[in-house]
C-alpha cells in the first residue's frame, strides 16, 4: 500500500466519479483505475462499487476511507514540519465558503495567500453552510467561511461579523415606504423569494419568522443571490436578506427596509474542534486578521457593517 494509492482512493471517494477524480489529480483515468485496482488486490477486497454514473463505497471502502484520510494528513504534517524548519509554508489548503458574503471575500484572501506563499496548493468549494460544516467535521475542508447560529457540533467557530436582516422589495411595494422597522408579522401572506435550505441567509430568515410564530410562503427557491435579486426586481416576490446583499450593485433600485427582529446573520470561520491547523490554514487566518478592516457597530442594532 502506497500513499499515492491512498490519495487516489480518497479523490475517487470525494468526487464519486473516476473521470472527475482523474481530472482533479491530473492523471490519466486508466492510471487511476489501475491504482485503485492494485490497492484492492493488495487488501484482498473490493473497495468501490462502480456504475456508469458514479461509484459507491463498499463496507471495506468505508472502513478504509477514514484511516486513509488520517494517514494522508499525517504524511502532509510531516512534510509541513520539514518545510517549516526551512521557513516555508507549503501543503494543500481546502477552503469552503458560502457565496456573496460581502463580509469575507474568500477569493481575495486565497489570492493574497498564494502571493505570500506560492508553495501552497489551494482548493476552494462553494456550498451552503450545512454542507461546509460537514466538510470541516469529516476533514475534507481545513476551514470554511460559514453562517452560524451557535448550535453547530463538531466544529469550532471564530466569529467574524454580525449583520441585521432586511426586507428587499420593489420601490412600488406598499412596504417600501412604510415606517421602519417593519414587523415580521406585517409580512404574513407575502410571496417570498429565497435561497435553498442549507444556505445561511435562508436559515437566518427562517429563524426570524419562527421566533414570532409567522409562517411564510417561499414561492421561489434559487441557488444564487443574483437570481434572487432579479426576481425581486421583476415583482415575483419580496426577500429577507442580510444587509450586505442590499448593497450589491444588482440590488440598486430596490427598497431596503429594516426589520424588527433580534435575529442576525452571523458570519464566522469554522475550524475542526480540537484539530491541528496546518501552516497554510494558520497563514490564511493570519492574513485575514491583518487585512480585515475594523468594522463599526450599527447604531440601531449593534451589528457590524461589512464592505459595500
Amino acid at each position: 500500500m502506497e500513499l499515492r494509492q491512498l490519495e487516489h482512493f480518497v479523490a475517487v471517494c470525494e468526487e464519486q466519479h473516476f473521470t472527475r477524480a482523474a481530472h482533479r489529480l491530473r492523471i490519466a483515468q486508466s492510471g487511476l483505475s489501475a491504482s485503485i485496482k492494485a490497492l484492492e488486490q493488495d487488501l484482498g477486497t473490493p473497495l468501490l462499487t462502480r456504475t456508469t454514473r458514479r461509484v459507491r463505497l463498499t463496507d471495506a471502502g468505508r472502513a478504509l476511507l477514514a484511516e486513509a484520510r488520517r494517514t494522508l494528513q499525517s504524511a502532509e504534517a510531516a512534510r509541513e514540519a520539514v518545510a517549516a524548519v526551512q521557513g516555508l509554508v507549503t501543503g494543500t489548503l481546502a477552503v469552503g465558503t458560502e457565496q456573496c458574503m460581502g463580509i469575507v471575500e474568500a477569493s481575495e484572501l486565497l489570492a493574497a495567500l498564494r502571493r505570500r506563499h506560492p508553495g501552497v496548493a489551494v482548493r476552494m468549494v462553494q456550498d451552503g453552510s450545512d454542507a461546509l460544516f460537514a466538510g470541516v467535521r469529516d476533514g475534507t475542508l481545513d476551514l470554511a467561511f460559514v453562517v452560524y447560529d451557535g448550535s453547530e457540533e463538531g466544529a469550532t467557530v471564530r466569529p467574524v461579523a454580525r449583520e441585521p436582516l432586511m426586507l428587499l422589495c420593489g420601490p412600488d411595494h406598499p412596504l417600501a415606504s412604510a415606517p421602519s422597522p417593519v414587523a415580521l408579522t406585517d409580512l404574513a401572506g407575502e410571496d417570498f423569494v429565497d435561497l435553498h435550505r442549507g444556505w445561511g441567509a435562508r436559515q437566518a430568515a427562517e429563524a426570524a419568522f419562527a421566533a414570532v410564530g409567522v409562517e411564510r410562503g417561499v414561492a421561489m427557491q434559487v441557488n444564487d443571490v443574483y437570481t434572487l435579486l432579479d426576481l425581486v426586481h421583476r415583482g415575483m416576490g419580496v426577500a429577507v436578506v442580510p444587509r450586505p446583499v442590499t448593497r450589491k450593485v444588482p440590488a440598486r433600485g430596490l427598497a431596503a427596509v429594516p426589520l424588527d427582529t433580534a435575529v442576525t446573520w452571523n458570519v464566522g470561520v469554522a475550524l475542526p474542534t480540537g484539530g491541528r491547523l496546518s501552516p497554510a490554514a494558520r497563514a490564511l487566518l493570519d492574513g485575514m486578521e491583518q487585512h480585515r478592516p475594523d468594522p463599526a457597530p450599527d447604531a440601531a442594532t449593534g451589528a457590524t457593517a461589512g464592505p459595500d
